[in-house]
């Protein structure tokens, strides 16, 4: 059984009287494992789609199901609770918090499982070794270079070991050398972690980290493929 199952997935938003629809009828399964990222013109609904899974947005018909769970069918309260249980989002602008250090920022999503303190230390201080950045741990956001950010905000989505990950144009505010350890990291996720990864991203270099690549079209599904271009090496 895929982990994330979608079946004729629509979603419209409503602007006062006028209904604009933003994906019609997709259809997508990803398997437990799976890299895959979502490319497609702005406007095409991929981070709308994205967010769907992540449990974020609410589908206006169709099913999604992830991990055997149906989102549709949840209420807004069990949605966050799941969504705290089974979701890391990596955001483009990191989405730090300016007056936490690495470490706190690291441990938020921790605060919302039952752990005791030392717990919470011990998996902070593991993540944030395995980003690289334990020797940051109490540096602030301001202290940090951009590449250091968006390691932390890695490091906060993968800390309570997530079903799945969703990445929303993680390196699109980067320069190209912090961009490609950024997919490094990623790719490190995915290969030796077996981590689900679901990616938004405009850039085809990008896309060539992952193993699939689907992508949209004015709210539609249009292509499912391999990446067709030679494999990213990125460096490690």
């Amino acid at each position: 059984m895929p982990l994330v199952e979608i079946e004729n997935l629509s979603k419209v938003y409503r602007k006062g009287t006028q209904e604009v629809p933003v994906l019609r009828d997709v259809n997508l399964a990803v398997e437990a494992g799976e890299f895959v990222v979502l490319m497609g013109p702005s406007g095409s609904g991929k981070t709308t789609l994205l967010n769907l899974i992540a449990g974020i947005d609410r589908p206006t018909s169709g099913e999604i199901r992830v991990g055997g769970q149906d989102l549709s069918q949840l209420s807004r309260n069990k949605l966050a609770a799941w969504r705290a249980n089974h979701v890391g989002y990596i955001f483009q602008l990191y989405n730090l918090i300016p007056v936490l250090t690495a470490f706190e920022n690291v441990e938020l999503p921790l605060l919302l499982l039952p752990l005791s303190r030392a717990e919470r230390r011990k998996r902070v201080e593991v993540t944030l070794d395995a980003v690289g950045l334990l020797d940051r741990y109490d540096h602030y956001p301001r202290q940090l270079s951009g590449g250091q950010e968006q390691r932390v905000a890695i490091a906060r989505a993968i800390v309570a070991d997530p079903t799945i990950i969703v990445a929303d144009e993680p390196t699109g505010d980067l320069d190209a050398e912090t961009a490609d350890a950024t997919l490094a990291l990623l790719k490190r996720l995915n290969d030796e972690m077996g981590k689900t990864l679901v990616m938004v991203t405009h850039d085809p270099h990008a896309a060539a980290a992952a193993k699939r690549l689907v992508r949209l079209e004015k709210g539609q599904l249009v292509d499912d493929v391999l990446p067709t271009r030679e494999r990213l090496v990125v460096r490690a």
